[in-house]
């Protein structure tokens, strides 16, 4: 019968892929036929943990077998056959184990010894709700880092020159030779006199001290569209920091913040806007003046008996789309207005009228209304 594979390799069913991994990596120390006293009995105890790691590693399998067991997977498929590893994964494994992570490190000294995109930048550029409105012109400044002028970005001092690295011969890595139990193996790593560069500067340049950049300020002008919200972005290309070793420079990002407005209140393309009116003119209508963010004064006609907290719609009097479709509304909130201080007429007329019409709101209905409300039926 054939042995479970989770047995094999010593861990729970529910053991994540790290801890299979780690697992596998144990046992192939101890049984790998090449460094085991039992050469024998070290070479089917290490086939059967690359059985067992074959199909626990590949989710798929692994899926596969806990449901049918090794009738799902085909028992003996996987591991060493007769021409040796069945995949690379397993061989992998097995050469990282002794040799360690060297692949990292010669795509690491690539990377480094190749052109280096320069990096983003950020500006947070305030505005008003105007000039959101309105679109807006600015002028920024900001610190960046730029090719530098003295060594136009070689690091070299002028009329000296970058050389080639003498250690390792400009490839950036070191190679050589390990012995192991698996036999000889060629090994390279980031050559450790030009940190894998691939050339030296004899004569840094004084301005950079050999970086290729330098620190400069930049004074550009930035056009705000009309319509734009609070926490939009402009990207402007190729205004970030300078790339190295011949790589294109970054990009400049900004993010605009909109600083809240004393009257307005924006939600998305609309405005809102409470607008004081006369207890009059609630009461027996009237035309109001409005303001609007475009400057022009707006009329809007008050409907007799109208109260407070009513709301008008003005279309197309909100904010403009930054991708020229209709604009948004403004609503005007009725606040009614109630003065703080009375002429003598003005007192007598309201003490009329208070007689006439009564001199508080009808509270009975409606605290009987509330009543009924939660009176059980």
């Amino acid at each position: 019968m054939p042995t479970d594979y989770y047995d094999v390799l010593g861990v729970q069913r529910n053991a994540s892929e790290t801890d299979i991994k780690q697992a596998y990596r144990r046992l192939a120390r101890t049984h790998h036929p090449d460094v085991a006293a039992d050469k024998a009995t070290a070479e089917a105890k290490f086939k059967e943990i690359n059985e067992a790691y074959s199909i626990l590693s590949d989710q798929q399998k692994r899926e596969s077998y806990d449901r049918y067991g090794h009738a799902g997977v085909g028992a003996g498929a996987g591991g060493f056959g007769a021409g040796g590893f069945t995949g690379a994964e397993g061989f992998t494994d097995i050469f990282d184990m002794f040799f360690g992570n060297v692949r990292g490190g010669a795509e690491s000294a690539a990377r480094r010894s190749g052109p280096a995109r320069g990096a983003d930048l950020r500006y947070d550029l305030v505005i008003t709700l105007e000039e959101a409105y309105t679109g807006v012109e600015r002028e920024i400044s900001f610190n960046h880092l730029a090719s530098c002028e003295t060594c136009k970005g070689s690091g070299a001092k002028p009329g000296t020159l970058v050389v080639s690295c003498d250690r390792c011969s400009g490839t950036g890595m070191i190679r050589g030779v390990r012995q192991t139990p698996l036999g000889q193996f060629m090994s390279q790593t980031p050559c450790n006199k030009c940190g894998g560069e691939g050339h030296t500067i004899p004569s840094p340049c004084e301005t950079c001290h050999g970086r290729g950049r330098a620190e400069r300020q930049r004074v550009m002008q930035v056009k705000v569209p009309a319509g734009v919200d609070d926490g939009s972005r402009i990207r402007i290309a190729g205004h970030g920091e300078a790339g190295q070793r011949g790589g294109p420079p970054g990009d400049l990002y900004v993010y605009l913040v909109i600083s809240k407005h004393e009257f307005f209140v924006r939600d998305g393309m609309d405005l809102s806007l409470a607008m004081p009116v006369a207890f009059a003119v609630a009461a027996l209508g009237g035309e109001i003046d409005v303001p609007s963010l475009s400057g022009a004064t707006l009329k809007v006609d008050i409907q007799g008996g109208t109260q407070n907290g009513t709301r008008y719609r003005l279309r197309g009097h909100g904010m403009p789309s930054v991708r020229g479709g209709a604009a948004g509304d403004l609503y005007v909130h009725v606040q009614i207005a109630v003065p703080k201080q009375l002429s003598k007429r003005e007192r007598e007329l309201l003490e009329e009228l208070a007689t006439l019409s009564g001199s508080s709101v009808d509270e009975r209905s409606f605290f009987d209304r509330v009543k009924d409300a939660f009176r059980p039926e």
